[in-house]
């Protein structure tokens, strides 16, 4: 029902920012929870940010103070601002929405962007 695609990502340099954003395709997800993951060569996929229905936001300890996540629900997008980005902040980032309604199980992957920090 929801098709999600990235788009942002580059090649930057330490201290650099950049600015991903998660777009939906079709219906909004403004019932959706949207979250953004990462996943860098070799290691698993984590939860960078993760912004609710209401507004609420979570962010990895890693990134706290530096990575903004918000959402626009009528343009059907989900941003994440990256301020001061490092090195091991390179990764494939990926946007993830999960509907919340109730009895509802739908949960969508973007194909991920691109970030690579190098010095």
């Amino acid at each position: 029902q929801v098709q999600l695609v990235e788009s942002g990502g580059g090649l930057v340099q330490p201290g650099d920012s950049l600015r991903l954003s998660c777009a939906a395709s079709g219906r909004t997800f403004s019932t959706y929870a949207v979250g953004w993951y990462r996943q860098a060569p070799g290691k698993q996929r984590e939860l960078v940010a993760l912004i609710s229905i209401g507004g609420s936001t979570n962010y990895a300890d890693s990134v706290k103070g530096r990575f903004t996540i918000s959402r626009d629900n009528a343009k059907n997008t989900v941003a994440l601002q990256m301020n001061s980005l490092k090195h091991e902040y390179t990764a494939v980032y990926y946007c993830n929405a999960k509907n919340m309604v109730a009895g509802t199980m739908a949960n969508y992957w973007g194909q991920g962007t691109q970030v690579t920090v190098s010095s």
